[in-house]
């Protein structure tokens, strides 16, 4: 009986100290208050575990299973790993008034932050659980191709799911994330980032869902990724609202999969300082409106990109979404002048027009592209567009929509949006140095009246084909 009572001791003694948080180094969000039925918000909870797990030196913020926990903005914190345990869920509140705080600082007309950390050192989002935007809920009445965007003017509630800034080592792994109201992942300023896993599900109705947005970021390694989203689903950018943080290099993304009713994989549009040494490889591009995309509109460069080892499906959507279904698409145009977000934070500090920069030594190889549209390449002088070098790309020019064809989108741009004519499998307009080497185009069984050569040059030099 002795025995059995010391057992017993010895037994609470060891589960009071599994569920002590400062033992165990895990931060189970129910044991600070989480209630986690979907209704009860629980923000307050899941910062109060995250708080208490950086004072504590670090650890393992639990988001428990079979659980969903409803919650308004919260913020990550150094030395933290939020864990989301199978089956568990962060749903967004879709109360619009608690988003205050926006992701990009003194410009409120483009959403506000939810999940969000600043200035942090060694931060882990992981775990195979969700988080989940709650898109819809912010949105205005549902339309055949996207929803329509509640009307706003220089403050937009819709919230961001991640955005996180200036932080050094982040990990990524795992995770779902779904049904984001505006970009999804937004990496600003970061460095020594891998994104390796996740999942990134949202409605493709839905306008400005960006998957992941690499800012002002560099050593970044994306792989493994299933990505849908209406709005690009991998993006390289320079915002102006973060200049702070330099240029945007050293960027690998491999072995993943993307559809998108934008552009699956773009580097721009906003692009103020140096987007250079990129790698993609290995991806897989399916239905989507634009396949690869470099859209330069800013006085930033791009220079030393490769793309290899791809397949691009792509087919048009309607004039809601930039693009035309063009598999491959190398541009630089000043940016179109126009509305309070243009005038306000896309061009420098009291300059009412915008200028565009260089895109040069960028490699295609190994590409097979499937789509109603071809390869376009344009600036707005051929020098800004130079020394891109296509080798083994493949284009299947196949019509399997109703849309209008024979039009390139150079949206935004200044001036004209559109450029309409004929289609080709390879458009070269004001471009300079161009070299194409054992590329095919194909055309489908059913050829429109608008398709035209294989390859078509306007006020473009240094062309060469072998």
């Amino acid at each position: 009986m002795k025995t059995k009572n010391i057992l017993l001791a010895l037994l609470s003694i060891f589960l009071l100290g599994a569920c002590h948080s400062s033992q165990t180094g895990i931060y189970n969000i129910m044991d600070y208050g989480a209630i986690g039925d979907g209704k009860t918000d629980d923000a307050a909870a899941i910062q109060k575990a995250i708080n208490a797990c950086s004072e504590a030196g670090g650890g393992t913020v639990l988001v428990p299973a079979g659980h969903t926990f409803l919650c308004g903005p919260f913020k990550l914190a150094s030395f933290v790993e939020l864990q989301l345990a199978p089956n568990s869920r962060l749903l967004a509140n879709p109360d619009e008034s608690i988003y205050t705080e926006s992701a990009f600082g003194a410009n409120r007309g483009e959403g506000m932050m939810w999940i969000s950390g600043k200035d942090l050192k060694n931060v882990s989002i992981t775990g195979t659980g969700s988080i989940d935007g709650n898109g819809v809920a912010f949105m205005g009445k549902e339309l055949e191709d996207s929803y329509e965007l509640k009307p706003v003017t220089d403050f937009d509630p819709r919230p961001h799911v991640l955005t996180l800034t200036h932080i050094e080592k982040l990990v990524i792994r795992d995770v779902n994330i779904c049904n984001s109201a505006y970009w999804t992942v937004h990496l600003i300023g970061c460095r020594n980032v891998m994104i390796d896993g996740i999942s990134i599900l949202n409605n493709l109705k839905i306008r400005n869902g960006d998957g992941i947005d690499v800012d002002h970021s560099k050593d970044v390694r994306i792989s493994n990724c299933f990505i849908e989203s209406g709005d690009d689903c991998i993006c390289l950018k320079n915002r102006r609202e973060f200049e702070e943080y330099g240029s945007c290099e050293d960027v690998v993304v491999t072995n993943c999969t993307m559809t998108s009713r934008s552009c699956a994989v773009k580097i721009g549009s906003e692009n103020m300082d140096k987007i250079n040494n990129v790698l993609f490889t290995n991806c897989i591009i399916k239905d989507s409106n634009r396949g690869i995309g470099i859209q330069n509109r800013d006085e930033g460069t791009v220079t030393n990109v490769i793309f290899s080892n791809m397949i691009v499906d792509c087919r048009f959507f309607s004039n809601v979404w930039w693009g035309k279904a063009e598999p491959i698409y190398v541009t630089s145009y000043p940016r179109a002048v126009g509305n309070h977000k243009d005038a306000g934070w896309r061009f420098p500090k009291g300059a009412v027009k915008g200028a565009c920069g260089e895109v040069s030594r960028i490699y295609f190889h190994n590409i097979k592209c499937t789509s109603e549209n071809g390869v376009f390449v344009g600036g707005d002088t051929p020098d800004k567009i130079n020394r891109i070098y296509f080798d083994q790309v493949e284009v299947n020019l196949h019509k399997r929509t109703t849309f209008e064809g024979g039009i390139y989108d150079k949206r935004p741009c200044d001036g004209e949006g559109f450029l309409k004519g004929k289609t080709y499998g390879f458009f070269i307009h004001t471009a300079s140095d161009i070299q194409l080497k054992d590329c095919m185009v194909n055309w489908g069984d059913t050829r429109p009246d608008y398709a035209a050569e294989d390859v078509h040059l306007e006020n473009a030099s240094k062309i060469i084909q072998k």
